[in-house]
């Protein structure tokens, strides 16, 4: 991927190396408990932490929140790669008689508060609704490569373009729409929605990837592939089978490896946003 070159945002905040006391926000004990179930059972626990109510102060910090993202190379690929969706989604907004507002994306160390809750780096990467944020402890990228065995600069710029493609259906008001569905329907369908929710934002990530190339030509040979294949070993079906030994489709909140790979590239190949309708298909 050519992003050396490419404009830094001015939206990343370093809380690298803070420390988090052990306190949380809006369910306390109940928030370690939800999260414990949902990594066993191999579910995003960001999900849970997305729908959580803040109340209370929040923990306090060794350091203080705000500073700019560091020079390290990791740092800066992370400031490029934000950038360029900015540039992508500010245009595409535009077409459509829209402002686009910018998300924040914080990198940390091990823990983090959100105005969504406590995280922990094992949760990997998440966008919070309530502050506009992305989080991501840039160590999901060993993991990324190491246990899911998607290495790869382009395959790292997918996981920040999904998330960004979380706070383009919250600008959008699709993800309120989605939890007040959710709130509504048994559980088979609640996680329904939640894949059709994740789907589209991999699709917006595909969408991202096409315009971001036409525009500024940043792919290069084995780019796709190396998407492709990050989409595709963070499936339900792929993790599900690894953590619990056995596949259960009702259970997905995600989507199969299959699915995500479909919905990516067909944001990819389209560059249509209208194209990513996840939820007026019957199967997505």
């Amino acid at each position: 991927m050519r992003w050396r070159d490419g404009r830094r945002s001015d939206n990343v905040e370093d809380r690298r190396g803070m420390t988090v006391s052990r306190g949380f926000v809006g369910g306390g004990i109940g928030t370690i408990l939800l999260v414990l179930v949902a990594l066993y059972f191999g579910v995003d626990p960001s999900i849970l932490l997305n729908q959580m109510p803040t109340t209370g102060s929040p923990p306090a910090m060794e350091q203080s929140a705000g500073k700019p993202a560091a020079q390290d190379e990791q740092a800066q690929f992370v400031s490029v790669v934000l950038a360029d969706t900015e540039d992508t989604w500010r245009e595409i907004f535009r077409q459509g008689g829209q402002t686009y507002r910018e998300p924040k994306l914080v990198l940390f160390t091990g823990a983090v508060q959100s105005a969504c809750g406590f995280a922990q780096a094992a949760m990997g990467p998440f966008y919070c609704p309530l502050d506009e944020t992305v989080y991501i402890d840039l160590i999901f990228y060993r993991d990324l490569k190491e246990r899911f065995r998607a290495p790869g600069d382009f395959a790292q710029a997918y996981v920040i373009a999904h998330e960004v493609g979380h706070h383009v259906q919250n600008q959008l008001g699709i993800m309120q729409k989605v939890q007040e569905m959710r709130s509504r329907v048994d559980e088979v369908r609640s996680n329904d929605l939640s894949v059709r929710t994740e789907l589209q934002a991999d699709c917006f990530a595909g969408l991202w990837a096409h315009h971001a190339d036409k525009s500024r030509h940043i792919l290069e040979e084995g780019d796709i592939e190396e998407a492709l294949n990050a989409a595709s070993s963070i499936g339900d079906d792929r993790i599900q089978k690894q953590t619990r030994g056995y596949v259960v489709p009702d259970s997905f909140t995600h989507g199969s490896s299959e699915q995500r790979v479909r919905w990516f590239r067909r944001g990819l190949e389209t560059g249509d946003f209208a194209q990513c309708n996840t939820f007026q298909v019957r199967n997505p």
